[in-house]
This record gives C-alpha cells, sequence and structure tokens, in this order.
C-alpha cells in the first residue's frame, strides 16, 4: 500500500470522503455477489455457467472481496494516524501561540512604569506648554467564540494590533489583563482623535470576521480633558467597570507625578 501512502493533511477531508463511497460501492458489489450466488438456491433454476467458470467467477470474487476489505481497513488506519499527527501538531501550534502571547504580555510595561513615564512626560508636557494625549483600550474577549484558554493569545493579538500603529515616541502599557494605555507625546486632541480611529481600525482587523473581542478605546488629554497628572490616574478606572482594574491610589498618584 505504498503507493498510496503519500495524502496531504490538507486534503484528509475529501480522501475521507472519497474512502466512504468507495466503502457504499464495496458493499454495494458485495450484496450483489451475494444476490447472484444466492439465486440459482432461491430459484432452483439451471445457471447457463459451466462449473469451471463458475468456479473462477466465485474464487474471483471471493479474491477481491478480501483484498477491498483489507484496502478499507489500511486506509481507515492510515487517516486515524493522520489525524492523530494532526491534532498533536494543533496541539504544538496551540502551546507555542499560548507561550508566545505570555512572553509579549510579560514584555509590555505594567501599571508602575505607566505611572513613572506618565508623570514623566506630563512635566515634559507642562513646562513646553504642549499637549499630551492617552488612549485607555479595554479588550474583553468574546466567551461564546474563545475559550478561556485562548484568552491570553487574544490580548496578545490585540496587544500586537496596537503595536503596529505607535510612533517611535509612543509607548504601549499593559495595565491590567485586557486593558492597554496608550501615551501619545505632543498629540492633540484632534490628531489623538485621527490616532483612535487607526489604533480601532487595527483592532477591528485583530478581530477577525466573527469578532474574537469587543474593545472600547477612550480618549483623554491634557489640556483640552484635563489639567493634570492626577486627573488623568482619575479619568482610567472609569473606563474599565466591566473589566475591574487594580485603582491607583491618589498617594501614588500625587507621588508619581511630583504633585503636579
Amino acid at each position: 500500500m505504498r503507493v498510496f501512502d503519500h495524502i496531504d493533511p490538507v486534503e484528509i477531508d475529501r480522501r475521507e470522503i472519497h474512502l466512504r463511497l468507495l466503502a457504499l460501492t464495496v458493499i454495494l458489489v458485495l450484496a450483489l455477489g451475494l444476490a447472484l450466488m444466492m439465486y440459482p438456491t432461491v430459484f432452483a433454476k439451471p445457471m447457463t455457467l459451466s462449473g469451471a467458470t463458475f468456479q473462477t467467477i466465485f474464487f474471483g470474487f471471493c479474491t477481491l472481496s478480501v483484498l477491498l476489505i483489507g484496502y478499507l481497513v489500511d486506509r481507515h488506519i492510515l487517516i486515524s494516524r493522520l489525524r492523530g499527527r494532526i491534532a498533536a501538531r494543533e496541539s504544538a501550534i496551540q502551546f507555542i501561540q499560548h507561550e508566545a502571547s505570555k512572553d509579549f504580555l510579560a514584555s509590555l510595561p505594567a501599571i508602575d512604569n505607566f505611572t513613572d513615564r506618565l508623570a514623566m512626560e506630563f512635566r515634559r508636557a507642562s513646562r513646553s506648554e504642549q499637549p499630551l494625549s492617552l488612549l485607555a483600550v479595554e479588550v474583553r474577549v468574546r466567551p461564546e467564540i474563545c475559550n478561556e484558554a485562548d484568552t491570553e493569545v487574544v490580548h496578545a493579538d490585540a496587544g500586537r494590533a496596537m503595536l503596529r500603529r505607535l510612533r517611535g515616541e509612543d509607548s504601549l502599557f499593559l495595565l491590567e489583563s485586557g486593558a492597554f494605555g496608550i501615551l501619545l507625546p505632543r498629540i492633540s486632541t484632534h490628531t489623538a482623535e485621527l490616532m483612535k480611529e487607526g489604533f480601532e481600525g487595527e483592532l477591528r482587523d485583530a478581530a477577525g470576521l466573527i469578532p474574537r473581542f469587543n474593545f472600547k478605546v477612550r480618549l483623554i488629554n491634557y489640556p483640552d480633558q484635563v489639567s493634570s497628572a492626577h486627573e488623568i490616574m482619575e479619568a482610567i478606572p472609569p473606563l474599565f467597570a466591566a473589566h475591574p482594574i487594580q485603582p491607583v491610589s491618589l498617594e501614588i498618584a500625587v507621588a508619581a507625578t511630583g504633585g503636579l
């Protein structure tokens, strides 16, 4: 059977359909052959075939039946093995994806780094009288589409999508699971709105045709919407009311911003 053992895993479903059709055909041939063999006994009428010819047909039919049954068994075993290999490869790929997603999320600066960077960027913006924008992004996995084990993969995909839109001076932070912050130095409200649309487009593409997650993006701008870093910190938690985020205490916020 070596000649037939080369099967492309991509075509395994089509080959299985062919095998089922062949099995039905073989069953039909066996049924017709059995009916032909039983016909003389049932109707007790003389056959026109001679004894030698009838014996040749009989043994040929038996040999063909054995070969076809053996072939069907061999094909079923081969397809079962291929399915096992495909399942093993899929498990390995999923494991690699989960590990890569964990590493990517772990590489993103966390809430402590965000607080320090916000303090620095706010000092710079206030001293140079330049604007400072923040995009607060919430990503929530749709449980009817993705299972809980894929949460990190979905969050990582969303993070990579946003990372592609960053300028060299922008920063992406993982504030909490499913909660991201994007600092946009020297960006006015109008420009930030345009950039927000770009980030939303990337997130929609990352979500897929059948969205794996829902997202919400909120823009916070200094000095148009807030007048201090303390107000920026206060403006973030309400966005994630449906997806709780560890609130930053006022003492930490004031200390990080130098009381600005």
